[in-house]
């Protein structure tokens, strides 16, 4: 069964009702103004919402999906298993992201989604994204500027893991997720919801545990971040910029979203 029906798969909470979507609307906002007639087609769209564990498979590689689904509360991330063993984490998906819209013109997935913590997601039958794409223009443009500023992401992450030292490394990521989060409307002045695990740092950046604690209570100890109860606040944003070489014109926001 797909993994895209919400039900069969262990940790999986299926409810008939219509989760909210404004974070993905805030974001998608940042490319075009929606009308209220797309923003209402939009929320139409969902069928029902979904709470899926920590640590559980979404979507698994080369599975075809039922349905999109739409981040709507917590943490996932896009991955694929390496021949070792070891967690290769290719994406953090928060609210707002979208994890598999391509899948409307792919017959599978060739990556797996998990979730890194309890996340709840709104469905959208791939049918529907389909006649989303055909019939409505708007709707369809925005999305494909979300898809085109996540591939500048990907690009930028692959700059950042092989092209600088995993201090400045952690930097440019945590720069990145202070800026995604504001592009959804999620920020609270210079504080953002951080449940990541060091292991969930590593895989994404490339390194050990071990290595991860160091440059973080490097970081700490500069002053630039402080880390408490899964709450990460920077403490000074220009300097966080400069020493991880943070230039967010990759990410295609408005002035507004990149103000502080």
């Amino acid at each position: 069964m797909s993994s895209g029906s919400g039900a069969g798969r262990s940790g999986n909470t299926d409810r008939e009702s219509s989760a909210s979507i404004d974070a993905l609307i805030y974001r998608l906002g940042n490319f075009m103004e929606l009308s209220e007639p797309d923003k209402q087609r939009l929320r139409e769209s969902i069928v029902r919402s979904i709470t899926v564990e920590k640590g559980k498979n979404l979507i698994s590689e080369n599975e075809r999906p039922d349905h999109v689904h739409i981040v709507v509360d917590g943490w996932a991330c896009r991955y694929k298993h390496l021949a070792d063993g070891r967690r290769a984490i290719l994406a953090y998906l928060i609210p707002g992201d979208v994890c598999d819209v391509h899948i409307a013109l792919l017959d599978h997935m060739d990556h797996s989604v998990s979730t890194l913590t309890s996340v709840t997601f709104a469905l959208i039958p791939r049918e529907t994204v389909n006649h989303i794409f055909e019939n409505y223009t708007s709707l369809a443009y925005a999305f494909f500027w979300a898809s085109l500023v996540e591939e500048s992401v990907q690009r930028e992450w692959f700059v950042n893991n092989t092209g600088r030292p995993a201090d400045k490394r952690l930097a440019h990521l945590l720069c990145e997720m202070q800026l995604r989060h504001r592009a959804a409307g999620l920020t609270q002045e210079n504080c953002i919801d951080f449940p990541l695990t060091q292991q969930d740092l590593a895989d994404a950046m490339g390194i050990t545990v071990v290595h991860t604690n160091r440059v973080m209570q490097k970081l700490r100890g500069d002053g630039l971040i402080a880390y408490d109860n899964k709450q990460l606040t920077i403490h000074d944003w220009e300097a966080l910029k400069a020493f991880g070489d943070f230039d967010p014109g990759y990410m295609h926001l408005t002035e507004e979203a990149l103000k502080q």
